[in-house]
């Protein structure tokens, strides 16, 4: 959570810099994101497929193979980066214009792009890296290594951005330079103890292919988290610039609030999938009990924020009078979604853990695609205030589709452990 909580500080410090620089950087920003969306859910679903195979393997006490998988994982990480980073560079122009129409933000969206994708090396390792020491339980090394890369960020950031000494003024594309170094260094850290060395061939497509059974269900949910911003985007840029900046900036400052739900849905993966194949079902009960419970009460917080204080949070980026009018509609409308939210994140990483990535995938879907994307076009028809309830209906409707599942799967649970004693 700490390390999280860096990383959203450091997004915002990011943003904040951007923001002064012009509007247009901001848009940039904010066009490029779900693009970074993908680069995450490549990395750390790829990490998360090896941090669930390996956990479960030092539940057996097979060591040899956790360490195998965790080489694997690393080739893997490499081969993703080539091909993201060369699909990346094809399509930025065309990708931009989908979202921006404004020549400047068109302009700056691209050079930042090209960059933070041609760079995101570091990401594709430190995610693979991060999620082996985290399947042995190590969560402080990650930590420190993803501080200390934030951390590098926002120092370079107003440097590489305004200029310094012999250092010339870089705009946009100096935020995307430090963005690089930040993510570099933590891959650096993470490896020094992380790395693994990589079976023979014949090895490596056996595991593969067990690192993508555990990993494909986090890695359609991150992609799901992508379409359904793009596609958000696209509405949004039919009524103005602006309104897809909103957007970027929601989702820049929800994530401050959503710490806890990242936070605890890294730890939880392993301890349930830990445990499930162990078959103490009690202390996954437990461990999603005390989850929910600490992210309600962090969600709590961000309602208030969202609600009381949207102008404030927003004037720390832009001082458009257009973009502050729009947000001040939409924030508190998207903040009233937020207890519902805790259980539409949990309940699907509770499934992927478990091994049932077919309810994990399909809650997400649900929340994502099939119930958000078309409300919110649908409202939109009506008027640009209205898309934002879109939020809350797909939050309730997934939320509590969730919880049923969830009530079903301890019934199951419940009934098994009965017929053991």
């Amino acid at each position: 959570m700490l390390a999280q909580l860096i990383q959203a500080l450091y997004n915002i410090v990011d943003s904040f810099f951007v923001g002064r620089y012009s509007d247009d950087a901001l848009t940039a920003v904010t066009v490029i994101y779900p693009m970074q969306l993908i680069i995450i859910a490549l990395a750390v679903g790829t990490g998360v497929g090896v941090n669930t195979y390996m956990a479960r393997k030092y539940a057996q006490g097979n060591t040899v193979k956790a360490d195998e998988a965790a080489g694997t994982g690393t080739v893997l990480a490499v081969i993703s980066w080539a091909l993201f980073a060369v699909f990346a560079v094809l399509v930025m122009r065309p990708y931009v214009k989908t979202s921006a129409t404004e020549p400047g933000a068109v302009a700056d969206a691209v050079s930042y792009g090209r960059i933070v994708c041609i760079g995101s090396l570091g990401t594709f390792l430190e995610g693979n890296w991060t999620k082996v020491h985290q399947s042995r339980g190590n969560m402080r090394l990650p930590m420190a290594a993803q501080i200390l890369g934030a951390l590098t960020n926002c120092i370079l950031d107003p440097i590489l951005i305004f200029g310094a000494g012999p250092i010339k003024a870089m705009g946009v594309s100096g935020a995307a330079y430090a963005t690089v170094a930040g993510q570099v260094l933590a891959a650096v850290i993470t490896g020094v103890k992380g790395y693994r060395k990589p079976p023979k061939l014949k090895r490596m497509l056996y595991y593969a292919g067990r690192i993508y059974h555990y990993g494909y269900s986090s890695i359609i949910m991150q992609l799901l988290y992508t379409v359904y911003i793009l596609l958000l985007n696209i509405i949004l840029s039919g009524f103005s610039d602006a309104a897809v900046t909103v957007l970027g900036l929601y989702y820049k400052t929800q994530s401050f609030f959503f710490i806890p739900l990242f936070g605890l849905q890294t730890c939880v993966v392993p301890v349930l999938n830990f445990n499930c194949a162990r078959k103490n079902y009690a202390r996954c009960r437990e461990t999603m009990k005390d989850s929910i419970l600490i992210s309600v009460l962090f969600m709590l917080l961000g309602i208030c924020c969202f609600v009381f204080l949207p102008t404030q949070m927003m004037h720390l980026f832009s001082k458009s009078e257009l973009v502050l009018e729009i947000g001040r509609t939409a924030f508190p409308i998207i903040g009233s979604s937020f207890i519902m939210a805790v259980f539409s994140l949990m309940m699907p990483v509770f499934f992927q853990a478990i091994g049932n990535g077919f309810l994990s995938l399909l809650l997400s879907l649900i929340r994502q695609i099939f119930c958000l994307v078309p409300v919110f076009w649908l409202l939109s028809k009506i008027g640009l205030n209205y898309a934002w309830i879109a939020f809350p209906v797909a939050e309730t409707v997934s939320g509590a589709i969730g919880i049923v599942l969830y009530r079903r799967q301890i019934s199951k649970w419940k009934k098994e452990e009965a017929g053991l004693s």
